[in-house]
């Protein structure tokens, strides 16, 4: 049985856990002819994490997280699970990447975005939404450059997954900041806890403007009734998707058979090789 640990949780909405399954079959079988022994399941709560006595230390034996074994068992601390040192593969955020996370990680390859619209290949952006009525509807941009409906959201309530979301409000902020604005336009922010609960908060009236990533709203017009009191009115710029990671402790020839094996499955979506 192996030792290592992989999560695929940024799109693992309830809905989604036999895609998500699937998703991972078939990394995990791509994994293991490279040799690599790859989990036969994925871990969607601490209490599946592997112990760590003393607790995760970076390499300089610093305590940076505490023993996965403390942590509530039924709730899944992504924070804990990014910096857990038998992390084989997973995703997470340029957001903490970009915040400190990337000391302590390896990027192993990209998602294509090319299924979604706002997405092109690793490429990814953010819909604005509002309530139905309260904006025209419109198109991601061909060039992927942002589309900013200021006179729209000036006054507005956003709402926004986390503070460290790149696509919840990090793209944002640098969109406006290249406009000459800020979130100072808004005449409030407030943290919903995910994509999908700012959906909820906006159709529900708790708020008036959040981004949610093109691949997170694809989920929701699949399963959460609340998307269709919602329309988008504007899109953030296209960055960088979600980076698929492991360990910094990962051997490099681990994780070159880990980037030879996403390589081979490029044909199917969601899948490319780092360049």
């Amino acid at each position: 049985m192996s030792e290592l640990v992989a999560a695929l949780p940024m799109y693992d909405w309830p809905e989604m856990r036999d895609e998500v399954d699937a998703q991972w079959a078939r990394l995990r079988d791509a994994f293991r002819k490279k040799g690599i022994d790859a989990p036969q399941t994925i871990v969607r709560r601490n209490g599946d994490l592997p112990p760590v006595p003393g607790g995760i230390r970076d390499a300089q034996g610093i305590l940076i997280a505490p023993d996965p074994a403390t942590l509530p068992p039924d709730e899944l601390d992504f924070h804990k699970l990014w910096l857990h040192p038998a992390l084989l593969f997973a995703q997470t955020c340029w957001g903490p990447m970009e915040l400190g996370l990337s000391r302590h990680l390896q990027v192993v390859g990209q998602p294509s975005y090319d299924a979604y619209e706002g997405g092109q290949g690793e490429l990814y952006s953010s819909a604005l939404v509002m309530r139905t009525g309260e904006g025209p509807e419109v198109r991601s941009p061909a060039d992927g450059s942002a589309l900013i409906p200021f006179d729209l959201m000036r006054g507005k309530r956003f709402t926004f997954n986390s503070l460290d979301s790149m696509s919840g409000i990090i793209a944002l902020t640098r969109d406006l900041q290249a406009a000459g604005e800020s979130l100072d336009i808004f005449s409030s922010r407030s943290e919903s806890g995910g994509h999908r609960d700012s959906i909820v908060a906006v159709a529900e009236g708790r708020a008036d403007v959040a981004a949610i990533d093109c691949e997170s709203w694809a989920l929701a017009q699949r399963f959460e009734p609340a998307a269709r009191k919602v329309v988008i009115v504007g899109w953030t710029g296209r960055r960088k998707g979600l980076p698929f990671i492991t360990a910094r402790t990962t051997p490099e020839k681990t994780l070159a058979a880990l980037r030879e094996a996403i390589a081979g499955l490029a044909e199917q979506p969601r899948i490319q090789r780092v360049g």
